[in-house]
């Protein structure tokens, strides 16, 4: 299943980048989704950043079908690894979302460059069940938790910037 989603913040690429690489925005964007307990850590990597954030989150809204196969919670682990910046700001990177021990997970690009009201993050994804005969239902039920998140993140970084 193709998740495709943007981001716009009103401010220069390098402000969205700094935010981004904030330990302290990456709390505080996880605590936004009210998990059971988080950790998040950015680590520069040579000439690249990468942003990792996990969190554990309790099953309660998900469909019978799918607590039953993963519990009463379980654990959703995001990595992005950046780019260094262009001349204009831009950077590309990868994100890989894992969740739990479950054969589910997202893989896809990210892009971030002036656009928008400012600067634009583009997120375009696959997100993949390896579950056969229920691998689509199980899809479509994580969908609603990622773009959730991904529309907290927009939240928290827009009172973020706005100071």
């Amino acid at each position: 299943m193709r998740i495709k989603t943007s981001l716009d913040y009103a401010a220069t690429p390098e402000a969205v980048f700094t935010m981004l690489a904030d330990p302290a925005f990456q709390a505080a964007k996880v605590e936004a989704t009210h998990p059971l307990s988080h950790t998040e850590s950015v680590t520069p990597k040579g000439e690249q950043t990468e942003i990792v954030t996990s969190r554990v989150i309790p099953t309660d809204g998900f469909p019978d079908f799918a607590k039953s196969m993963i519990g009463p919670k379980l654990r959703v682990t995001e990595t992005i690894m950046w780019s260094r910046a262009s001349a204009d700001g831009s950077r590309t990177g990868t994100i890989t979302i894992t969740i739990g021990d479950a054969p589910v997970g997202m893989n896809g690009t990210v892009r971030m460059g002036p656009g928008g009201s400012g600067t634009r993050i583009d997120v375009d994804g696959d997100l993949k069940a390896k579950i056969p005969l229920l691998g689509g239902k199980v899809e479509k039920a994580a969908e609603r938790p990622i773009l959730g998140a991904i529309e907290k993140e927009q939240e928290v970084g827009t009172a973020w910037l706005a100071g």
